[in-house]
C-alpha cells in the first residue's frame, strides 16, 4: 500500500509500506478515511516543530473505520467509526497515573514522534479509539483540533463574565474560540490576517475583533473594548515567539495566560509587569481522553456545528502537490482534509 512520507522539510514522497499485521491483545487495526491537516504538519513541514523527527508519515487528525481487533478489545467492535486519540502514552508513568496522560514523559505523538495516519491502513492501542455511530468520518477527524481547544480552555478556566482574548485565528485558535464560546464569556479575537478576522465573524459569530498591525495599536483597541481592564484570560495560539513574548501586555489583574502554540525562539518579557499584575502563566498540550468524549458528545447534540471548519479538501493522491498551497494566506485555508482511500 501507499503512504505520504514527509522525508525532511519541504521534501514529501509517496512510498509503498508493507501492509499491517493482525492486531495483537489490545490493539486494532484501523482503515483510515480521513486526515485533517494542522498547524503541527504545517510546522513539521517547514522544519519549525520542535518534537518532531524525519522521516515521517504525518497525520493526527483523524476519521477511521475499525477492520479489526486483538484479543482483550472491548470499548470497540469492526465496522464502528471512531475519531483518534493520536497521544500514545505509558500508562504506568508518572504523569499518567496523575490522568494527565497528554503530557507523558514517554509521549509519542501520531505524526509528529511516530508515524501517523497518511498510510491507508495501521495498527493503534484500541484505548485510543473513540466511536460515534452518528458522526460522519470527517466529524470525527475534526474532533482531535476541537480537543486541544477544549482542553486549553480548561486550562485558562474563564468564567461566565469574563473577557477573553484569544490570539491567532488559525484552527487551533478556532478551536479555542468554540470552548470559550460555550462557557459564556465574552470572545475577542486577534489576528494580523483580516481575511481570519472575517471568518470569526461571520462563521464564528465573534463580534469584536482586533486586527493586529504591530503598531501598538492592539492594545489600545483591547482597552477600548474592556472599559480599560483588559482580558481576564488570553490564549496565545500564534505558536509565535514575538507574540507570545508580547501577550502578557494584554492580561488583566489577577488574569491568566495560556500558551497553546509552541515555538523553538526563547519567549522573553520583563518580570516587573507579570508580577506587578500577580498574572498566572499557563502552557496546554495536547488534550485528555475525556475531551474527546466530551466533543464527540457536543457535535452530537448541535451544540458545535462542524460545517464551516472544512474549507478545503484533497484526494490521497493529489495532497503532495497542494500541501504547499494551504500554506498561502490568500487561499484561506482553515482546514484541509485529506480523503485516503486505495
Amino acid at each position: 500500500m501507499q503512504a505520504i512520507l514527509l522525508e525532511k522539510p519541504f521534501q514529501f514522497a509517496a512510498v509503498a509500506i508493507p501492509e499491517p499485521a493482525r492486531p495483537g491483545p489490545g490493539d486494532a487495526l484501523v482503515r483510515v478515511h480521513c486526515v485533517g491537516i494542522c498547524g503541527t504538519d504545517y510546522s513539521g513541514y517547514q522544519g519549525k516543530m520542535p518534537f518532531y523527527s524525519y522521516p515521517r508519515i504525518p497525520g493526527h487528525e483523524l476519521g477511521v473505520e475499525i477492520l479489526a481487533v486483538g484479543d482483550g478489545v472491548t470499548n470497540v467492535k469492526p465496522g464502528e467509526r471512531c475519531s483518534v486519540e493520536p497521544y500514545i502514552n505509558d500508562p504506568d508513568s508518572y504523569a499518567s497515573k496523575r490522568g494527565q496522560s497528554n503530557c507523558c514523559p514517554s509521549l509519542q505523538v501520531l505524526g509528529v514522534h511516530t508515524d501517523g495516519g497518511l498510510r491507508p491502513r495501521f495498527i493503534l492501542p484500541a484505548r485510543k479509539l473513540h466511536p460515534s455511530a452518528r458522526l460522519t468520518l470527517e466529524q470525527l477527524a475534526l474532533v482531535e483540533t476541537l480537543a486541544i481547544g477544549c482542553h486549553a480552555v480548561n486550562r485558562g478556566n474563564p468564567g461566565p463574565n469574563d473577557n477573553v482574548l484569544i490570539i491567532g485565528a488559525g484552527p487551533i485558535g478556532l478551536s479555542v474560540i468554540e470552548f470559550v464560546k460555550l462557557c459564556g464569556a465574552r470572545v475577542i479575537v486577534m489576528d494580523m490576517n483580516r481575511q481570519r478576522l472575517d471568518f470569526c465573524r461571520q462563521a464564528m459569530g465573534v463580534a469584536d475583533t482586533i486586527l493586529s498591525t504591530g503598531d501598538g495599536s492592539e492594545l489600545r483597541a483591547l482597552e477600548e473594548l474592556t472599559d480599560g481592564n483588559l482580558a481576564e484570560v488570553v490564549f496565545d495560539a500564534t505558536g509565535s515567539d514575538k507574540s507570545m513574548s508580547r501577550a502578557l501586555e494584554y492580561v488583566a489583574f489577577a488574569g491568566r495566560l495560556v500558551f497553546v502554540g509552541i515555538t523553538t525562539q526563547e519567549i522573553r518579557f520583563a518580570h516587573p509587569l507579570m508580577h506587578r499584575r500577580e498574572l498566572t502563566l499557563l502552557a496546554s498540550r495536547n488534550a485528555l481522553p475525556a475531551d474527546f468524549t466530551r466533543i464527540i458528545g457536543l457535535i452530537e447534540q448541535g451544540r458545535i456545528d462542524t460545517r464551516p471548519w472544512i474549507t478545503h479538501r484533497a484526494a490521497f493522491t493529489d495532497m503532495i502537490e497542494l500541501f504547499p498551497r494551504w500554506l498561502q494566506p490568500e487561499t484561506g485555508t482553515v482546514k484541509a482534509m485529506v480523503l485516503v482511500s486505495d
